[in-house]
């Protein structure tokens, strides 16, 4: 497999949860401004959307989204994905409540907005935090190992660190960052973004 990535943009959790999974997989980043990859590629080329994360399978089809791509790592790695009898429905259920309410919430920050339009969706993610705060099942959302949402919602603690957005119940949300940001993949990966990120590595997730 091969994932296309922008450091810093969601595509950090697809880089995560592939870590995770120890499987061997190569990757490329990619300029969402001038939509050309580390090797000089047209990423046009490989998917018409123009953002990350794209997957590349071993057979040459292509996943995009990250519900898609995390919910497919999850099909073949059981161990991404939560162990319960509705386990993957749940994981799905946390990933679109992730990508429809609170990685859209980001949208003021990554394009020309006002003060007061960012400071109304600072008020509408810590919301979103909170809801899933009252919903997490130990140091992770679903309990004592982490899920492929919980490798989404940590590129989310990311980005609101990053824009000064309260966190609620620190003593909920605290554990889950620290969990993923202490495994020594999660580290890896977040070391390479966090030198390299910008404005147009996060808005490249299409929101």
């Amino acid at each position: 497999m091969k994932l296309y990535y922008c450091p810093g943009a969601c595509s950090l959790a697809d880089h995560i949860a592939l870590e995770e999974a120890g499987v061997p997989f190569d990757s490329e980043s990619v300029d969402l401004k001038t939509k050309r990859t580390a090797s000089g590629a047209d990423f046009t080329a490989v998917t018409s959307k123009g953002y990350v994360p794209a997957l590349v399978l071993d057979d040459g089809r292509l996943l995009t989204e990250n519900i898609a791509v995390l919910d497919y790592l999850g099909s073949l790695f059981p161990q991404l994905v939560p162990d319960s009898d509705l386990g993957r429905t749940r994981m799905l259920e946390a990933l679109a409540y992730i990508s429809t309410e609170l990685h859209k919430s980001f949208k003021p920050f990554w394009h020309q907005s006002s003060d007061a339009e960012k400071d109304a969706a600072r008020v509408q993610i810590s919301r979103h935090m909170q809801f899933l705060a009252g919903e997490m099942r130990g140091d992770f959302l679903f309990g004592d190992r982490p899920s492929a949402a919980d490798f989404y919602l940590f590129v989310m603690l990311l980005w609101a660190e990053r824009f000064g957005v309260e966190i609620p119940s620190p003593r909920r949300h605290a554990p889950a960052r620290r969990a993923s940001a202490g495994s020594r993949r999660a580290v890896s990966c977040r070391r390479e973004c966090r030198g390299r990120r910008g404005p147009e590595g996060a808005r490249s997730c299409g929101r």
